[in-house]
């Protein structure tokens, strides 16, 4: 029952310190994709502690759990678990812990489900405000343009994905504007970033009082927008990007006095027309591969009395 009870604490510590740490610097700027992974790793960290918690909470508090988790395990791996030593309690934290798996799958499918219904409705409104030609097929045409007065542009994912463009927004990009807007937003589709955001919503619309599920939502928006923008930058530069989002952008109000609450467009901007050094390659496969070792210390915990036992 120790076990458990370390793992409840390793999750509980490392979702209160975490987020502070990762807001130090300016690496994840320097970074966003090896930022992006860092928080899924430290994400997957807690998970883990609070998943395996409840795994020997259970072991100890019901005979057919520890049957199914220690059945090829020796009787002295089993002993030195002392599952036994803190009675009725590991049964209600076994009961707590799942019923916060459970919500987490439930606001996971909540916001999936409104995802997709988000989605239907944007397709539904397409194709009544840019209606097909005979012959013509949903999702032909990677690129559509819409009629429309405030310069907008935007992904519509699904098995025919779309970048929608307002007729506003054409006539305010010039040259290979247009391209750069293209690829950053292909960049969001071949990265699979919706994924990330539905994932990081479902944590922090379930768990809102945990500071890194709060943190990793806020996180995930600026990063990826900020990937986004390096692979667009990449292959038409950073003024070709910066000047288009500057046009999309510059009649919403998010360069005046007020920008808008949770507009991140004009450090985007700074950001591209003021870059700082990337990281080497080989520090960026440093910070990679401790990052993929964060949940292996709650795998470590859970079977350090085991290893102990067997030696």
């Amino acid at each position: 029952m120790m076990v458990s009870l370390a793992l409840l604490l390793l999750g509980a510590v490392a979702a209160v310190v975490a987020p502070r740490l990762m807001m130090r610097g300016d690496w994840a700027e320097r970074e966003p994709v090896v930022a992006l992974w860092v928080w899924q790793c430290v994400v997957a960290a807690v998970l883990l502690s609070f998943a395996l918690s409840m795994v020997f909470s259970a072991a100890a508090a019901w005979q057919l759990v520890r049957g199914h988790v220690f059945a090829p395990a020796p009787h002295g791996v089993v002993e030195a678990y002392a599952l036994g030593a803190i009675g009725p309690w590991s049964a209600v934290l076994a009961v707590v812990l799942a019923c916060g798996g459970l919500w987490t799958a439930a606001m996971l499918t909540r916001e999936i489900l409104r995802s997709a219904a988000r989605r239907r409705a944007r397709r539904r409104d397409l194709l009544v405000r840019s209606p097909l030609l005979p012959g013509e097929e949903p999702g032909d045409a990677p690129l559509v343009v819409l009629e429309g007065e405030r310069p907008d542009a935007w992904w519509l994912p699904g098995a025919a994905p779309q970048l929608v463009v307002t007729t506003a927004a054409l006539r305010r990009l010039k040259g290979r504007q247009l391209d750069a807007v293209l690829a950053h937003e292909e960049g969001h589709a071949k990265a699979r970033h919706d994924w990330l955001l539905h994932c990081s919503a479902a944590l922090a619309g379930g768990f809102p009082q945990i500071p890194v599920f709060a943190a990793f939502r806020d996180e995930m928006h600026r990063l990826v927008e900020l990937a986004a923008d390096d692979v667009a930058s990449r292959r038409f530069g950073r003024l070709t990007i910066a000047l288009a989002l500057v046009g999309l952008n510059e009649e919403s109000g998010a360069f005046g006095p007020c920008p808008v609450p949770g507009g991140q467009v004009p450090q985007r901007v700074n950001r591209l027309l003021s870059p700082v050094p990337r990281f080497t390659a080989g520090r960026r496969l440093r910070v990679t591969a401790a990052a993929a070792l964060v949940p292996v210390v709650p795998l470590f915990v859970a079977f350090v009395p085991a290893l102990h036992a067997l030696r």
